[in-house]
This record gives C-alpha cells, sequence and structure tokens, in this order.
C-alpha cells in the first residue's frame, strides 16, 4: 500500500482523550500516536473542531436507557465517578479510551490510494455520520462516537466521507457546519418541508436550532421559532416569522392544527402541545431531547390526526452534498458562537451547557 504524503508528519500528537463516563475528569487532553491511514483513508489536520451535545452526551453515558433527566442534570450528577454504561453510547457501549469531535474542518495530509492523492492539502468537510452498508440500509457508523473524532491535531477517516468545500469561510466557521446542519438537513429532508409550510423550531437558539431556522427559511417555509427573550432579536435576524417564549401556551398562541411540522430536540415536559398545534398529516420530526427522553404522548393526537413521527439518525445520500452546495452558494452563513483551544474543552462544555449562547462553539488544536 502506498501513503501519499507531502506533509512531514510527526509520530506523535496532541488530543483529547475521553476515558470513561463521568465528568469533566474523563477529559485528559495529552499526547498519543498519530493515526495512520488504512486502505481508503485518508489522514486530515484538524484545522477546527465544533463542539455539540452528543460528545458531552457520550461523555455522561446520556444515551443509556438507564438516565431519564436531561443533559444538564446528568451532568450535574456525573461530577462525580460513575461506573461505566454499557449501553451508554450511540452503538451500545462506547469504545473508551476515545477521542471524541464529531465535527471536522482539516486539510487533507495523506492518503493510500491513487485516485485519492488529489485530495491533499485540499481544505475539507468529513460527513460524520457514515452508513457503511449503502443507503438503502439504515445501519450508520458516526466519528467520535463509534471511532476517534476530530478532538486532536489529527484524524483518520473514509475518503469517501471527505468533502472538498470552496468558499472565503474561516476554518473555525466551517466547523459549526458538519454535526447542527447535517442533522438539521437530513430532518427537513426526512420530514419534506417545502416552501409554504410552517415549521415548528423547539431549542431554536442553539446550534441545530438556529441551523433549523435557516435551513428551513432556505426551503421557502415560515418558521416558528421557540427561544429565550434574550435571543429573540437574533433568531429573527436569522429569518424567524413568529418567536415564542420559551413557556408559551403553544396553542393559546398558535392555535390548534395550525402547524405543517415541528421540530423538536427537546422534548420533556414541552412535548404533549407540539402534537397539539399540528395540522391534520403533520411530521415532528426529532433527533434529540435535551429536556429529558422521556415524554407524555396521547396517542389520541397522533392518530386521530394522522400525525407522522419521524426520528432521525443515520442521514441520507443527499444531505451532506446539499450542505455543501449551500455554503458554495452563499445560502447559508455560519453561526460561530466562540472559540477555545482544544486544551480548554472543558471550560468549553461548562459554557456550553449553560446555553447562553446563539450558534456554535468551536476548538481550536494547536499547530505543528
Amino acid at each position: 500500500m502506498t501513503r501519499h504524503n507531502t506533509f512531514n508528519l510527526k509520530e506523535t500528537m496532541m488530543a483529547v482523550e475521553t476515558t470513561g463516563n463521568g465528568g469533566y475528569g474523563k477529559l485528559e487532553y495529552r499526547e498519543v500516536p498519530t493515526p495512520v491511514p488504512e486502505q481508503g483513508e485518508v489522514l486530515i489536520r484538524v484545522l477546527a473542531a465544533g463542539v455539540n451535545n452528543t460528545e458531552i452526551n457520550t461523555r455522561l453515558g446520556w444515551y443509556s436507557s438507564s438516565v431519564t433527566t436531561d443533559t444538564n442534570a446528568a451532568a450535574q450528577e456525573q461530577d462525580v465517578e460513575a461506573d461505566q454504561k454499557g449501553d451508554g453510547g450511540w452503538s451500545d457501549a462506547t469504545p473508551f479510551s476515545l477521542i471524541q469531535g464529531t465535527d471536522c474542518c482539516g486539510q487533507v495530509v495523506q492518503a493510500t490510494d491513487d485516485a485519492d492523492a488529489a485530495l491533499i492539502g485540499k481544505r475539507v468537510l468529513v460527513r460524520a455520520c457514515m452508513r457503511p452498508n449503502g443507503f438503502d440500509d439504515m445501519q450508520c457508523i458516526w466519528m467520535a462516537s463509534d471511532f476517534n473524532g476530530a478532538f486532536a491535531q489529527y484524524v483518520k477517516v473514509p475518503a469517501s466521507e471527505v468533502f472538498v468545500v470552496d468558499c472565503d469561510w474561516s476554518d473555525a466557521e466551517l466547523a459549526t457546519i458538519p454535526c447542527a446542519y447535517g442533522t438539521t438537513e437530513n430532518m427537513l429532508h426526512r420530514a419534506n418541508v417545502r416552501s409554504g409550510n410552517l415549521v415548528l423550531v423547539a431549542g431554536a437558539s442553539g446550534g441545530v436550532g438556529s441551523a433549523t431556522v435557516q435551513l428551513t427559511k432556505r426551503r421557502g417555509a415560515r418558521v416558528a421559532a421557540i427561544t429565550s427573550a434574550s435571543k429573540a432579536d437574533s433568531l429573527r435576524q436569522l429569518g424567524a416569522d413568529i418567536i415564542l417564549d420559551r413557556g408559551a401556551d403553544l396553542v393559546g398562541e398558535l392555535g390548534e392544527m395550525a402547524v405543517d411540522v415541528v421540530v423538536d430536540n427537546v422534548a420533556g415536559d414541552g412535548f404533549p402541545n407540539m402534537l397539539k398545534v399540528l395540522k391534520r398529516g403533520g411530521r415532528l420530526v426529532s433527533s434529540g431531547a435535551i429536556a429529558g427522553p422521556i415524554v407524555s404522548l396521547d396517542m389520541r393526537d397522533m392518530y386521530l390526526k394522522d400525525i407522522t413521527l419521524i426520528g432521525t439518525t443515520a442521514w441520507d445520500a443527499p444531505v451532506f452534498p446539499n450542505l455543501i452546495s449551500y455554503i458554495e452558494r452563499g445560502e447559508i452563513r455560519p453561526l460561530l458562537a466562540k472559540v477555545f483551544p482544544l486544551e480548554k474543552i472543558a471550560e468549553a462544555q461548562r459554557e456550553f451547557l449553560k446555553k447562553a449562547h446563539v450558534g456554535n462553539f468551536v476548538l481550536m488544536p494547536p499547530m505543528d
């Protein structure tokens, strides 16, 4: 196997390893071996890596069926040493020690196949959700949940998951895109959001929420955004048509059967009213539950109104190519809330959980 390489690479790199389920003490910034790409893979120098709920939830073991609280409550509980949860990851047990980091903007520095050598030197985004059996099979694997990710100076990934992007955005701005915008575009694709729809977005100021506002407006649909009063102006600037305060009476504000699609990554106690405001034949789509995974569901609301509930984890084929085209055509813009050096990951995650920001946080690894 020939490794095409025009860069001088060190045998070791700096990375953050998550050593198990638990609190911030499980995040260890240290020197580790630089990954060596195998057949069909490329090695990427990480230029910037986004921060997401996913990494925090995986560290906490929040995906375990034993956890019934929201992410913030789980984080407080995990400030003390915790036992590893055998079902705490996306695909059963998380393979600790693990380098997390789902969002990667980077530069290809090594390729193993002749066909991929043209990628060397290119700035790229990595499609974090991978469908190893093809797009007719829902099985998926995630970078940073199932194998090492981008909280490091280098990461290796299949060459098929690397997308060259040509734009004037900064590295940090590009790193806000993959997970939040990929998740959103997948939800809107599955829910068939189209021009003229009214889409209710819960948690509209977060990474996925703010991406949902942008990508929904891009499709020509109207947006009703649920957020706090302090973030209302930011959501209006993104294009939200209706602003609803958290805790608002949704039925009183919008009316029954007023909404075509609900995008709800919040869940928790507010879930029942999401179904109340949906029209007959409406769709509720979700890829998360930051306010709590256990909800109350009145089956009569669902079946008497012919509502479709859509869960989304595996990204469909058009999703990531669509995002690259939106960036290159200037149809969306990045929402970079704050940048931290990689070794300050615990500080970044603590601030992230306060939910006082709009958009995304990004970590910058040290440059060689």
